[in-house]
């Protein structure tokens, strides 16, 4: 057992976990990122303390069952794979408060995750879903959502009811119209670049827009991971995750005062 709990094998070219691994019982992270994964061994739910996941850049179509029995997970990764649907089980998931989705098959935003009311910060950047589901409004505790690279062509309405959100970011969409954010009293940032937009969005005082008609043109030609580092201070922090560039788990998480 890792003295700090943790064990790295990302970039091992892993096909398969060694279920040697999942007699450590008392690891909190594991990092199996830019493998050849495309399942996962049942026993891995023996891994009953485990709080962050990670999963990202490897090759999953399915989520593994094991990973729905792990009840303590806070913090879960599965960018950059091949997802296109997830399972009802992952409802059982309660401390999950962050989860990666970006860059994977999804056409239609996954309604399970709408189930995980602890949930703080949802990426869902670069996939293909058009729309998301009403009951998006049951995650209360949301704090920030990035939809950046999808189909939608109006800002999702949901998100208008949505008060507890500190960062909105819909960058590289097809939304031509924003409505009024100025009723959002927790809203920090709003990203909508690269959208074919005939307006920008009206925020409250104090916001931050990058896009179009934004307050500040320095902003336009920035990539998405330098807008919301600057986006928010490190002083407003609860538990929002920004979507750096640079490998997600080894950013730990950044948090927005409520």
């Amino acid at each position: 057992m890792p003295l700090d709990r943790t064990l790295d094998l990302s970039g091992h070219q892993l096909r398969r976990l060694p279920v040697a691994i999942c007699v450590f019982d008392e690891l909190v992270k594991l990092y199996l990122s830019d493998n050849n994964l495309s399942s996962l061994p049942d026993e891995l739910q023996g891994l009953r303390n485990l709080q962050l996941l990670a999963l990202d850049f490897n090759c999953f179509e399915e989520l593994p069952a094991a990973i729905c029995r792990l009840h303590q997970l806070t913090i879960l990764y599965l960018g950059n794979n091949r997802l296109h649907r997830l399972p009802r089980e992952l409802r059982e998931l309660k401390e999950l408060n962050t989860l990666w989705l970006e860059t994977n098959c999804f056409t239609d935003f996954p309604k399970v995750v709408c189930e995980l009311t602890n949930l703080k910060t949802l990426h869902f950047g670069y996939n293909q879903i058009r729309s998301v589901p009403k009951d998006l409004r049951r995650l209360e505790e949301l704090k920030s959502i990035w939809l950046a690279g999808n189909l939608l062509t109006e800002f999702p309405p949901e998100l208008l009811e949505m008060h507890s959100l500190a960062v909105v970011d819909v960058d590289r969409n097809k939304i031509r119209q924003f409505p009024n954010l100025s009723h959002m009293q927790g809203l920090k940032l709003v990203i909508y670049d690269h959208n074919p937009c005939v307006n920008a969005p009206v925020v409250g005082e104090g916001v931050r827009r990058v896009g179009r008609w934004a307050d500040n043109s320095d902003f336009e030609q920035e990539d998405e991971g330098t807008k919301a580092q600057r986006g928010l201070s490190e002083e407003d922090s609860d538990t929002t995750q920004f979507p750096w560039k640079s490998h997600a788990p080894l950013i730990e998480p950044i948090t927005v005062g409520v």
